[in-house]
């Protein structure tokens, strides 16, 4: 697996230096444009965090050469995830509907209607919403493995253990470094 990511990340350097077009017009997404219908998930797939909470992806890794995947999340509960870090990925967050409470590192940060955060790899994040219903868009890039790990949380036919959970985060680039935060 290192090997794979040192010859990826060689690759990735050496586009940099190439005559003509950049490194990120060299990538290649998807020929076509689409559109997710509201309320739906890419590719008629339609996830549920802790099987109540819609969280879907509306643009898809599969799309834009793994380069970013973006996602709503719909919530019926004052909940949000465990503490947690992403290796490889950056987070952007918007506030469509709700009122959330996020943990950065050190900050908290109190979100509305119209505010965008960005949360940076590699440094410890949760949120939980403080309204009844809310409404999140987030995007993560580069689009790493979120699909997958949404994809199988979603599919799992019982209550898993945290052993599970761990390995289902570093399976994915991520790690569970604490627990969710309550009201």
């Amino acid at each position: 697996m290192e090997r794979k990511k040192f010859l990826m990340q060689s690759l990735g350097a050496a586009m940099l230096f190439m005559p003509g077009k950049s490194a990120l017009a060299q990538l290649k997404s998807t020929d076509n444009p689409f559109k997710v219908p509201a309320g739906k998930g890419r590719f008629g797939e339609s996830f549920l965090y802790k099987g109540k909470h819609p969280n879907d992806i509306k643009i898809s890794g599969k799309d834009t050469d793994g380069q970013l995947a973006m996602f709503e999340y719909i919530g019926y509960d004052k909940i949000g995830p465990s503490l947690h870090v992403h290796f490889d990925q950056d987070e952007v967050f918007y506030v469509a509907e709700g009122k959330y409470r996020f943990v950065v590192g050190k900050e908290t940060i109190l979100m509305e209607v119209g505010d965008t955060i960005f949360l940076p790899r590699n440094i410890p994040h949760t949120w939980i919403q403080l309204t009844d219903r809310g409404k999140l868009v987030y995007f993560v890039q580069p689009a790493g493995k979120a699909e997958e790990f949404f994809r199988t949380m979603n599919n799992l036919k019982h209550q898993p253990t945290k052993e599970e959970i761990d390995k289902i985060h570093e399976e994915c680039g991520m790690k569970v470094v604490g627990p969710p935060l309550t009201l």
